[in-house]
């Protein structure tokens, strides 16, 4: 090992004298690449002067490393090629070979094969196969790589190949959500970046068609321009790629939140117009990933043609202007959107009117890209392209395909100019996983699910209210408008009711359309608002919200767009909990609505009876039940739901009088929740052991009943996500009694917890919440209606919130009964209702605003 130190040390030093060149902008991206793979060769060369390979065998570079292209912290994959099985001797050599590498901290990827290994696993793993096609020599017996490359060109088989990878990066998509606008990119594997490019040349080197892109524009797959364009994105991904490695200083390609400020410096962007250089950054980045991404389905599309010429020729005329091409739509004159700029419209449109058709011909898309600037003021302003865009809103089917082929073709951009500001724009609320644009997108492609009946089962109410409501098109108006004004300043929901009215004006909808869109982009936030944040059980609440909506229309449409956008910021923000709470909103709502008056008795009655009526089928008789709801005021009745009251009552009617402490679990079916209720004699602290328990535990409050009975025991009820247990079943004992045991002061630990100390959590959401921090908020308002205060805080979701703040309340004497807990991503936003004579004091009441606020500031700073 002595003999290499010299090795090592040369390696290092030549690595970061090529580095040191890069950063000081003494080299391009490529040369940093090319240089870096030399210098492994070299080094290769000078190991095996000293370890040697067994005889007869072949050293080959495979992967990036094949290529000619290695990063900073790549592997470096290679292939020993060997003529025959290795003997014991030869594998000693191997291994000793394999381990210096390693010994040497070199990160290698290693394999060690025949010609007929190779052959044999090509055949049956597309990577392998990958990796033969870019086999660079290194040393050894180059005569034992020549032979395996003609053996290989003699098995590889193209066509199957290209079927092969197609499917390869149809997965690969998949796990990106299928776009490349996730906000927090891998610039390597997700769609529209290095990948993408890898692809095209593979298909290349596949057809022997040439390694570069003047290659494909010679075989008339690629047009002079397009070469150009992925020339310059794949020096930008290269560049993007070195600078992560770099800012990370190992192998990661993923463009985190934490690292997106550095890349902006790196770049030299600057803070534009209230946005940070970060998001300039990324706006440019997610540019670069759409053209990757637009002009790899052309190459797709043109690959299988060349492939498979018989099935994409059969010719048949639509109209004067369009024909199809096998299953896709294609104009008939190369200068057609030239000579009638309406067709840029009228396209897509035929296109869903033709459902044997998935997609324009790369001619017509291309030839759609170099007329989009035709769409301008003038254009937007004539009534026929007008209609055809609200027919295009209409058709009952491809709805959302075409408006993703708008987005990717930047027509929508051209059509709806605010779009263009939102295109590729950074959200940074902590939740939502997409940029403004595509999280549109995914809002429309919502409501669409709702108009289909294999997606009922998914959202019942939603799709029948959707099928009911029979204008789904003003709910894609909506949708569209409903964020378009993010990142302007101001309200987003204001600005683009500005922003939509005029529109549908410009578009001659009927004044109630008009004024429908334009109430659904105004209070697009308003029922998420109300359902997670106010107690839905008061009346009063009940009567302010049905003032907003006003009609059943504007209810159902609300709700729908609601469910949608919810939906659409993130797959972990939407769960069974959420969904209660709209849907009790929306069912009280209309019952006010539609002339039932929100009567507190006719409410108690209605709950009193459902609840009952589940209770029957239990067995229970009313003197049973009676001896359990006789404790129970009306707030009790009001503030629960009656399947809630009914199990309640099957469980705690014996334990009425009792000195014991009763904990009961249950998993909610169809939900990531379980619900607890703690039933025991009040006294001062219950609710800060309880919180005490989820604390240690880490388990997240989503919502929280806490109510006194007439005769002095706390009912305190919660409803918890179950993320945190694999066997949500197994764990409801579990918890029963570790909270008993709080409770019933068996568990010490309560004494050694301190406030404001958390339990600290790594992971996206805690990158997310550091590089974007949120500004606390604390907000103490009286309750109108009652005599009792609506604190509201906003911070950055930390384990140890409830249990700080159960801790403050008991300092200032202040109780607590209701909390509603909303974590958004990483945001907590939470209300909880409480009272207290503390609060009714100005000075005593600023101090308890001040020790929460100083609570919640210390937690972040900790995160």
């Amino acid at each position: 090992m002595d003999r290499l130190i010299p090795i090592k040390h040369a390696l290092e030093h030549a690595r970061r004298r090529y580095i040191q060149r890069y950063t000081e902008k003494k080299m391009r991206p490529e040369a940093l690449l090319h240089g870096l793979s030399k210098i492994m060769d070299r080094t290769f060369r000078q190991i095996t002067q000293y370890i040697p390979l067994p005889a007869g065998s072949t050293l080959c570079a495979v992967g990036g490393y094949g290529r000619g292209e290695l990063y900073p912290y790549s592997d470096i994959d290679i292939l020993i090629l060997i003529a025959q099985n290795p003997t014991p001797d030869d594998k000693a050599l191997l291994e000793t070979f394999v381990q210096t590498l390693w010994d040497l901290g070199l990160e290698v990827g290693s394999s060690v094969r025949t010609i007929n290994d190779c052959l044999r696993e090509a055949k049956n793993d597309i990577t392998v196969e990958t990796s033969l096609l870019e086999i660079r020599y290194l040393l050894g017996q180059e005569v034992l790589m020549q032979e395996m490359q003609e053996a290989f060109d003699k098995m590889h088989k193209p066509k199957d190949f290209f079927l092969a990878k197609r499917i390869e990066m149809n997965q690969r998509y998949a796990r990106y959500n299928e776009t490349p606008y996730s906000l927090e990119p891998n610039c390597k594997e997700s769609p529209g970046t290095l990948r993408d490019i890898q692809l095209i040349q593979w298909l290349a080197r596949s057809n022997k068609l040439g390694t570069c892109w003047q290659d494909l524009v010679n075989a008339e797959l690629m047009t002079g321009k397009e070469a150009d364009e992925m020339q310059a994105m794949e020096n930008n991904f290269r560049r993007f790629r070195i600078e992560l490695h770099l800012i990370h200083n190992k192998r990661d390609d993923r463009v985190l939140f934490h690292v997106q400020p550095s890349l902006a410096e790196v770049y030299g962007y600057q803070a534009q117009a209230g946005r940070r250089a970060s998001e300039v950054f990324m706006q440019h980045y997610y540019g670069a990933a759409r053209i990757v991404t637009l002009i790899t389905s052309f190459m797709l599309q043109n690959f299988q043609e060349y492939l498979f010429p018989a099935q994409s020729k059969a010719v048949s005329v639509i109209d004067e202007d369009f024909q199809s091409i096998g299953q896709r739509l294609d104009i008939r004159h190369e200068d057609a959107f030239i000579r009638n700029p309406t067709l840029l419209l009228k396209a897509f449109l035929v296109l869903q009117q033709h459902p044997e058709l998935n997609e324009f011909t790369v001619r017509t898309q291309r030839a759609i890209w170099d007329s989009r600037l035709s769409i301008d003021a003038q254009f937007r302003a004539k009534p026929e392209h007008q209609d055809i865009f609200l027919q295009i809103l209409k058709q009952e089917q491809g709805i959302v395909h075409t408006l993703r082929r708008m987005s990717r073709l930047r027509i929508i951009a051209m059509y709806i100019p605010a779009w263009r500001k939102i295109t590729g724009q950074m959200q940074h609320d902590l939740f939502h996983i997409y940029t403004v644009d595509q999280h549109i997108l995914m809002v429309v492609r919502n409501i669409r699910r709702f108009t289909m009946p294999e997606h009922a089962q998914e959202f019942p109410l939603a799709s029948r209210l959707t099928a009911e409501l029979n204008c789904t098109h003003l709910l894609y108006i909506a949708a569209l408008f409903h964020d378009i004004a993010k990142g302007r300043g101001g309200d987003h929901s204001d600005l683009g009711a500005i922003d939509v009215r005029e529109f549908a004006e410009q578009h001659r909808l009927p004044p109630e359309d008009v004024e429908l869109v334009v109430f659904l982009v105004e209070n697009h936030l308003k029922m998420s608002t109300f359902a997670q944040k106010r107690d839905l059980s008061d009346p009063m609440v009940i009567q302010e919200f049905s003032q907003i909506v006003n009609t059943r229309k504007r209810l159902t449409a609300l709700y729908i767009l609601t469910v949608a956008d919810i939906r659409g910021t993130s797959p972990k923000v939407w769960n069974a909990w959420k969904a209660q709470l709209l849907e009790n909103l929306f069912h009280s709502t209309l019952q006010l609505l539609e002339g039932d008056s929100f009567d507190p008795k006719t409410i108690l009655s209605q709950r009193k009876e459902q609840a009952n009526a589940i209770i029957r089928l239990s067995g229970l008789s009313d003197e049973q039940r009676d001896r359990f709801w006789n404790t129970m005021d009306v707030a009790y009745f009001l503030r629960h739901e009656a399947i809630d009251i009914a199990w309640h009552t099957r469980t705690l009617f014996p334990y009425i009088k009792t000195e014991k402490t009763i904990v009961k679990a249950r998993p909610i079916e169809a939900s990531d929740s379980i619900q607890i209720v703690v039933f025991t004699k009040d006294t001062a602290n219950i609710f800060k052991k309880i919180a005490s328990y989820f604390y240690r535990n880490q388990i997240n409050i989503l919502d929280a009943r806490i109510h006194t009975s007439t005769d002095g025991y706390a009912l305190d009820s919660f409803m918890v996500s179950s993320e945190a247990f694999g066997n949500t079943l197994a764990h409801v004992p579990i918890i029963e009694h570790g909270l008993e045991d709080v409770l019933n002061n068996k568990d010490e630990r309560l004494d050694q917890l301190e406030p404001s100390r958390q339990i600290l959590k790594i992971g996206a959401n805690v990158r997310r919440s550091r590089t974007f921090p949120i500004v606390p908020t604390v907000d103490l308002q009286p309750d109108e209606y009652s005599k009792s205060w609506r604190l509201s805080i906003t911070a950055t979701d930390t384990p140890g919130i409830l249990y700080n703040l159960a801790h403050i309340f008991q300092q200032h004497q202040v109780n607590l009964q209701m909390a509603k807990v909303m974590t958004l991503g990483e945001r907590a936003e939470d209300v909880f209702i409480i009272d207290g004579d503390s609060l009714e004091n100005p000075r005593t009441q600023l101090l308890f605003e001040r020790d929460i606020l100083d609570m919640l500031n210390k937690l972040t700073k900790l995160k």
